[in-house]
């Protein structure tokens, strides 16, 4: 790959194809947008400095959506007890809401008695590693 004064190493189309990557839904489209062959993009998929880059890129889009969520499940939930507590409302969405309520609580706390179990697991392990075994 050619260095284009990029930290990274890649060129200005590889940058391109990298961010149509990540926002059109086919390879084929990606490449008409990049303005690149989808041959190319495929050989450039097999490179590992350009899978390395990509894989990087998504991980930053993939947090930045998580932050947004985050930023938004504040007032998610403020609108959910709105719903519950809104004496006009009907019944159904009074239920959907508490429903939903519940339903993200419960998935909530399985997911940190998870991230728990594992970090014991993983401790564990470091542990049974320190002992030679």
């Amino acid at each position: 790959m050619e260095a284009n004064g990029n930290h990274n190493g890649l060129t200005d189309k590889q940058r391109r194809a990298i961010a149509a990557l990540l926002s059109e839904p086919t390879t084929k489209k990606a490449a008409e947008t990049a303005k690149v062959g989808e041959t190319t993009i495929h050989r450039w998929l097999n490179d590992p400095a350009f899978s390395a880059a990509l894989k990087e890129s998504r991980g930053r889009v993939f947090e930045s959506t998580l932050a947004a969520l985050q930023g938004a499940s504040a007032k998610a939930v403020e609108t959910l007890r709105d719903v519950m507590n809104d004496k006009e409302a009907k019944a159904s969405a009074k239920v959907s809401a508490a429903k939903t309520v519940l339903d993200l609580a419960l998935k909530a706390r399985e997911q940190l008695e998870l991230s728990e179990r594992l970090r014991l697991i993983e401790e564990q392990l470091k542990l049974q590693r320190g002992n030679g075994r």
